[in-house]
């Protein structure tokens, strides 16, 4: 591990509703070092979705500050956050949102396309797809054709397509039952062992059990 890939300084999220301010995060200090598999747990409502949407700078802090790489978020502007997270951020999320008109490999090529500005002729989309256990003949299968488990193995590989350096997984077995979720979680580890640093919430601890470091989250704050 060569220092922090990932760090948050006083990070506080406020949302504006009519019924009154809510803070989802309050004062967040973390770091995570590259080469981390992190495991987010606490309790419904507790801000873990919203802390991993900051990380994934789908979200902006009402204040604060979060670094990627060393580099302050906040000094970027939308275009600088949308390279961001098309290049070093991979999203694995609990109902995969996949897009149902396209077929698993064409999912999986799809941001490939954006970041590339053409398609994939390096073979990297069906090494990928293999490689979580979809064969050709199940790529060219629409989402709305495939098991769950099946479905996560494509988003997973459509995580990877850019080889992001982090991976956030948002209940990444949650849709599953448990001997897929297994099987999910060894992919996952995998990754992890390989290099690539992993934020994972989950309210699962046989789930959390496969990360390096539990963070408990309650009530916008890290306990």
């Amino acid at each position: 591990m060569s220092g922090p890939v990932i760090e948050l300084k006083g990070v506080k999220k406020v949302y504006n509703l009519p019924s009154g301010d809510v803070t989802a995060l309050n004062g967040v200090d973390l770091r995570i070092d590259e080469g981390e598999f992190v495991a987010i747990m606490g309790p419904s409502g507790s801000g873990k979705s919203t802390l991993l949407n900051q990380i994934g700078c789908l979200d902006r802090p009402t204040s604060g500050d979060l670094f990627l790489a060393g580099k302050n978020t906040r000094e970027m502007n939308d275009h600088d956050l949308t390279y961001l997270r098309l290049t070093s951020i991979g999203y694995i999320f609990q109902k995969f949102n996949l897009i149902p008109l396209l077929s698993a490999y064409e999912n999986v090529e799809y941001p490939y396309i954006m970041k590339n500005r053409k398609p994939d002729d390096t073979g990297r989309v069906q090494h990928l797809l293999s490689r979580v256990g979809i064969d050709e003949a199940l790529s060219a299968h629409k989402p709305g054709e495939l098991s769950g488990g099946q479905q996560q193995r494509v988003a997973i590989a459509r995580a990877l397509v850019n080889d992001p350096a982090i991976l956030l997984c948002d209940e990444p077995t949650g849709n599953l039952d448990s001997q897929t979720s297994i099987q999910i979680m060894e992919i996952l580890s995998d990754l992890n062992q390989r290099g690539r640093t992993i934020v994972m919430v989950t309210h699962n601890p046989e789930t959390a059990a496969y990360a390096d470091r539990i963070i408990t989250i309650r009530d916008g704050k890290i306990v």
